[in-house]
């Protein structure tokens, strides 16, 4: 819980869904609207927006959104571009709900797709689990989705994470187990593999994905290859790094 909420005898949230953001001014609102619908059929939720140093009015345009659709919208904001990864862990950092879920913030991820995830993830047995939203038929290019399945196939050859689609926007798990981790840029890309080494279980779920409202991908196959193959290598190494008891016992 929240000290400050804890302090102030409010009920924090069950659900906080943090998005980053990165000059995405054109699909917000469509974004924000659907949010808005999902939270209807949702437990208490917050919504967290990170812009990480967009050159456009990404921010006023989320302003915009919370005085006509989501009145208790968050909105944090980097004084410069940090990455995705750094801008999930500001908006996972500043929750106060006990689960997370993320989405991407271009239209493609739709979020009532979270009403099912919650669901699993909250009647699951034993450690609470990560959720992960495969994505099926792809409404990306040839190229990217050839890049992403090469990608998908030889991380999970590598890391064994038994997870098809692990750079997948769409996830939902307890914020606890996430802050345990070690940051770095490309974090999220990562999260089954480095949440297994903490002992927190996976469970997969079809989702639907759609085509890009509005602009283009921050990146391109090249730069996510490269740098991929390096991220990749680093979480072999914190992998076989960690190490943890199976039990705490108080004497």
């Amino acid at each position: 819980m929240n000290d400050q909420s804890s302090l102030r005898g409010e009920k924090p949230p069950i659900l906080s869904i943090v998005i980053a953001v990165l000059n995405e001014r054109d699909n917000l609102p469509f974004v924000c609207e659907e949010l808005a619908d999902a939270c209807l059929d949702l437990p208490a939720t917050e919504i967290i927006f990170v812009d990480d140093g967009s050159q456009d009015d990404t921010v006023a345009v989320l302003q915009q959104q919370r005085a006509k659709c989501l009145p208790s919208l968050r909105v944090l904001s980097h004084d410069h571009c940090c990455g995705k990864s750094a801008a999930l862990r500001t908006g996972i950092t500043a929750a106060k709900g006990q689960w997370i879920a993320t989405i991407d913030g271009d239209g493609q991820d739709d979020p009532r797709e979270l009403i099912a995830l919650l669901h699993l993830a909250r009647s699951a047995n034993g450690t609470p689990p990560l959720v992960v939203g495969v994505r099926k038929r792809r409404k990306d290019g040839w190229s990217r989705r050839f890049a992403t399945r090469f990608a998908n196939g030889l991380r999970r050859r590598l890391l064994r994470d038994d997870c098809p689609d692990t750079g997948a926007p769409i996830k939902l798990f307890e914020r606890a187990a996430f802050l345990r981790l070690p940051q770095f840029e490309g974090l999220h890309r990562f999260l089954p593999a480095l949440l297994n080494s903490y002992g927190v279980p996976l469970l997969c779920h079809p989702v639907k994905h759609r085509p890009r409202l509005h602009g283009q991908s921050k990146y391109t196959n090249l730069n996510r290859a490269i740098v991929g193959v390096r991220d990749l290598l680093g979480v072999i190494w914190l992998r076989n790094r960690t190490r943890l008891p199976k039990t705490v016992k108080e004497c």
